[in-house]
């Protein structure tokens, strides 16, 4: 009985181990200096048009943001999005928003509803792409909405993590992290902290 006990217990921990390898955490996150993945990769955008992240970059680099259209903490983090953007055309960085909640495609993040949720959340130019299977993701490592990812002109990560330390509001945020790299960025210093722990919803993969 004792031996049949342990054999469930087993099969029960292995199974429990299996499901978490196939979780998101199995997707190691870009480090400080890693060249930005799948930049050919083609991307459909909410304007119709289907784009690559090295089409998107600019003189001094690219700003990746892995964004969706329902959690709570980019729903309360978006009202910054386009002081970023703007922000970042004056630094000469190209920015794009990535959609990767595979799992959602079929409802809350559809392409119908990105539509939509780009226009009422003023995005205006901004490129809002939708990433098939989470491929991009799972290159990235991107963990949560919002996960920032910024790139030098070389498409090396100098940063990584959040927009700031207070999602709730951008008037009691006290450290601007974002803002920060993509100034010091410009003008080819040194960002620190260059690393953030990012903080939201977890990324809506289809686990296989």
């Amino acid at each position: 009985m004792k031996k049949i006990i342990s054999i469930a217990s087993v099969l029960c921990l292995a199974l429990v181990m299996y499901a978490f390898s196939n979780g998101e955490e199995s997707y190691e996150t870009l480090k400080i200096g890693q060249n930005a993945p799948m930049i050919d990769h083609e991307m459909e955008a909410t304007d119709g048009e289907v784009v690559n992240l090295e089409s998107l970059s600019s003189a001094n680099g690219l700003l990746v943001i892995f964004s969706c259209n329902t959690c709570p903490f980019v729903v309360a983090w978006e009202d910054r999005y386009p002081e970023i953007a703007e922000l970042a055309a004056e630094s000469e960085v190209g920015f794009a928003l990535v959609n990767s909640n595979k799992a959602k495609r079929e409802g809350e993040d559809s392409m119908d509803e990105m539509i939509e949720h780009a226009s009422e959340n003023g995005y205006g130019e901004v490129p809002y792409l939708v990433d098939t299977g989470s491929q991009v993701a799972n290159a990235f490592g991107a963990k949560t909405t919002p996960h920032v990812f910024l790139f030098d002109s070389e498409m090396k990560l100098v940063y990584e993590g959040a927009i700031d330390d207070n999602h709730k509001s951008a008037e009691a945020a006290k450290v601007h992290y974002l803002k920060n790299a993509l100034k010091h960025l410009e003008m080819g210093k040194a960002i620190s902290p260059n690393n953030t722990k990012a903080v939201g919803c977890s990324i809506k993969r289809v686990k296989s």
